[in-house]
């Protein structure tokens, strides 16, 4: 019998939520699921290592090569071994918020664990908490508040696994008919998803612009003259629909990407041609931003 038996495995996202419930005073082993499941080159289901080394390109150049393919597979590889071992744990339970990015993972890491057989899963979805307004996510709350809504889980059906791997196949497929269905839906088995690929279709580059709704939520920033990096998250931030799925990283990736359009939209002065991206050396106040 494995020493693991007896023990709770958690399963979340994003480093600050796996802190925090570390912090908890819950019983178990926290890890932390890393991954950007709405995008990028994958197919359905438990992935072949054809897909983990794409997965790792795709989020180097997302990254802007701030973290390194080899790093990344070799994250990627864990995950998966971390995931086929989880029945040697009493019990499974994830945690997620009802943003995007956790939505697509949830689906994914739902038709992993099936494809696994697992047993003895829990889900906890907390896409609210008294006090805090706007709710993007669990990175918020308090380790105690964190311990105060774990009775609030519940064993996840056969129907939440058949309807995650729908929603895995449509977000890993990018299937934009297949998506626009789980957005319709008004009672779905795992009720977070619809929104989530709603939010996703969003993001497709409008046929008039040519731009995703973050790209414009950025784009229209630095034309009402915003130039700080700092000031132009703030107001996609406070226009995007909330729970955010994106983060620092993501805004900055893309306003990259809105200089290097041909022609570009926006120019970028600083100490470097793009902002920088996990981890680099260059600070974002020496940074400002105009319309080109």
């Amino acid at each position: 019998m494995s020493a693991t038996t007896d023990r709770i495995l958690h399963i979340t996202s994003g480093d600050r939520a796996g802190a925090l419930l570390s912090e908890s005073g819950l019983p178990g082993e926290v890890f932390v699921w890393h991954d950007i499941l709405y995008d990028g080159p994958r197919m359905p289901g438990w992935p072949d290592d054809k897909t983990l080394r794409d997965r790792a390109l795709f989020l180097e150049r997302e990254t802007g090569g701030g973290l390194k393919r080899a790093d990344i597979r070799d994250t990627l590889r864990a995950q998966y071994r971390k995931l086929a071992a989880a029945g040697d744990f009493e019990r499974v339970v994830l945690w997620f918020d009802a943003c995007l990015f956790d939505q697509a993972m949830l689906a994914h890491v739902l038709t992993g664990l099936r494809f696994q057989g697992a047993q003895r899963v829990d889900l906890l979805v907390v896409d609210a908490f008294p006090g805090i307004v706007p709710f993007d996510g669990l990175g918020q709350m308090r380790p105690h508040e964190l311990a105060s809504v774990f009775n609030r889980r519940r064993e996840v059906t056969e129907g939440q696994y058949r309807y995650a791997e729908r929603a895995d196949t449509a977000f890993a497929l990018q299937d934009d008919a297949a998506l626009a269905a789980l957005a319709s839906e008004t009672d779905a088995p795992l009720p977070w998803v619809p929104a989530a690929a709603e939010r996703w279709l969003l993001e497709q580059p409008d046929p008039k612009t040519g731009l995703g709704r973050l790209e414009s939520l950025a784009l229209e920033a630095v034309r009402s003259g915003l130039e700080k990096p700092t000031d132009i998250l703030a107001a996609a931030t406070s226009a995007d629909s909330h729970p955010l799925f994106w983060g620092d990283t993501t805004l900055w990736a893309r306003i990259n990407g809105l200089v290097d359009r041909k022609p570009p939209l926006v120019r970028i002065e600083g100490p470097t041609a793009r902002l920088p991206q996990w981890g680099a050396a260059a600070s974002l106040e020496f940074f400002r931003i105009f319309p080109a």
